[in-house]
Parts: C-alpha cells; structure tokens; sequence
C-alpha cells in the first residue's frame, strides 16, 4: 500500500504551449530518466506503486498528468489532443528536464502515445514499456470509421467520437459511480451491455465487481476528474482518426527494445502481428484484468526492472 500522502508533491511546468503537473521523484539520480504515461480515465497516481522502486533502482522518475488530465492544462480545441500535441508536449518534458532522450512506460492510452511518440521522434525515446495497448497498426482505413464498420455507433470509441459531449455529461455527473465501477479487479471495463458507450458504468445503481483500490486511493481519481472533468481524456479519442493522417509519413516500425505487459484477462486485443512492427520486443503477461499495474503491482514492477537490467546490465 501506498499513502497518498507520500506520493511526490507535484510541481506545474510549461512545456509545448501547456503546463503539466509533474510528479517527480529521485532527481539525485539525473542522467537516468523514466517517463511513465498514465492512460484513461486514469492519473500520475496510478503508477504509485512502481514509483520507489525504480528511484531505488536508480532512475529519475517523472511522472506526468498529460493534457486535459488533473492539474495540467485543458485546453478547449479537440484537436489540441492529437498525437502531436501528446507527443511534443513528451519531448518538451525531457527539454525542460535538459535529457536527450529517456525510457517511457505507458499503460493504456499512455502505451499508445508512447509508440507514436517513438514513430515521431525516435531519437528522443531509449526504451519502451507498453501495459495493456500493443502497437496499433495502422490499416488502410481510418480508426474509428473501422470500429464503427465492424462493432456499430454502441461502441464507445465511435460513441465518443459521433455524440461529442454525452458521454462527458454523464462521467461528469457520476464522477464516484464511474470511476468505482470502471476500476475493478480481474475484471475488463466494459459495460454491462457490451459496447455501450461505458455509460451504463455510471448509471449503474448497484456496485459492479471488486474494487481494485482502496477508497483513499479511488478518491485521489475522484477528487482530480472532479476538478478536470472528463472531456479532455476523451478528446483523445476525438484525435484518434487525426493521429491516423498525421501518421501516415512515419516509418511504422518501433526501432528501439520494447517491453509488452499483458493481463490475461484484459479484453484489449493482443495482436498476432506485433513483431512485424516492433521487431525488438519481449512480451510477458501476467494474472489479471486491463489495470495491471494496480492490480499487480509488485510483479509489475519486478517485470520492468528485471528487463530494464537485462537490457542495461552495466547500470545494475
């Protein structure tokens, strides 16, 4: 368990036009960075449990709240939240930080940013750490008009997408409800009725499964959407046929060692694929649903570590 408490007190810090709010721990370890990219609808605080451990393996931890998320800025263009945006507001950390380049973690919609972000500036990404969301090839159609051919307007990518701002109202109105019953253990976030939209998540009257945290830490999640709201986490899904075009001139292949975490119960798709696109990956999967580093915290940790050695052995 970690107390809210002692997790590092963030500082605000202007970076590509924004400010992100930054929690940062073992700076006495510069040389040596760690970015770790939360996804949705998720916080900084989500990556608690592996934050001592990598300072006490020696790295500088930087944990920042992206765009639209808790104290960083929200800005009121959906397309202020393409991978861009995502990616230089990544790069300009490291410039604030004066790196050249740092090994990024990302879980969810975190790992995504962070494949992009090593397709559009290769040079500044040493390592990758993906949990959850594997690279996402990108296909001979836009995203979301794929989804919506294959899985219909129900599905919450489209949803987001096709009625901008219902599902926001509803997040926003059922902050408590929402977040209790998206974070459950061994359990995939999904709705009751498959594909509708995670509304039904909300409006839900009765608790659904197991909680996956403690009520102090659920409320750290609670308190930050209620100052943020939802819609600038969702806009990232409003970008996700932008980032498609923006992408199309990239060299689709990750050219540098990757690490791929799944959780044996989490619905996101593993693809059979994934090696044709990031040829320098090991992949391991570990007993639990899509939040693997709540759920798993301490063989998360152990995962990244133990690789991270493997491929840096002169740093142990």
């Amino acid at each position: 368990m970690v107390d809210p408490a002692d997790f590092p007190q963030p500082t605000l810090i202007p970076v590509n036009g924004v400010e992100l709010e930054v929690f940062e721990a073992g700076r006495g370890n510069a040389g040596k960075p760690i970015v770790l990219c939360h996804g949705w609808p998720e916080h900084a605080f989500t990556w608690r449990h592996q934050v001592p451990a990598l300072v006490a393996a020696g790295y500088h931890v930087l944990v920042p709240n992206q765009r639209g998320y808790g104290n960083s800025s929200r800005p009121t263009d959906v397309t202020d939240y393409d991978i861009e945006h995502l990616s230089g507001d990544l790069v300009a950390l490291l410039d604030h930080y004066g790196y050249d380049d740092a090994v990024f973690v990302g879980h969810d919609w975190g790992a995504a940013v962070v494949w992009w972000l090593t397709l559009l500036h290769p040079d500044r990404v040493n390592k990758v750490i993906a949990l959850s969301m594997a690279y996402l090839e990108r296909g001979e159609k836009p995203w979301i008009e794929s989804m919506e051919e294959v899985f219909g307007g129900d599905n919450y990518f489209v949803h987001f997408n096709r009625q901008p701002g219902v599902a926001d109202a509803v997040f926003d109105d059922n902050t408590v409800r929402f977040l209790r019953n998206m974070f459950r253990k061994n359990e995939p976030p999904v709705a009751p009725r498959p594909g509708m939209a995670l509304i039904d998540l909300a409006t839900a009257e009765t608790p659904l499964g197991e909680p996956l945290m403690s009520d102090s830490d659920l409320a750290v999640f609670v308190s930050a959407f209620r100052t943020s709201g939802f819609t600038g986490g969702i806009n990232w899904y409003r970008n996700l046929d932008r980032n498609w075009h923006l992408l199309a001139d990239a060299d689709p292949i990750v050219r540098r060692p990757a690490l791929m975490i799944y959780g044996d119960r989490d619905p996101v798709q593993k693809p059979a694929n994934l090696t044709e696109f990031v040829p320098d990956i090991d992949v391991i999967s570990l007993d639990c649903g899509h939040w693997i580093q709540e759920e798993q915290p301490e063989a998360t940790t152990r995962a990244m570590l133990t690789w991270l050695n493997r491929q840096d052995p002169v740093s142990r």
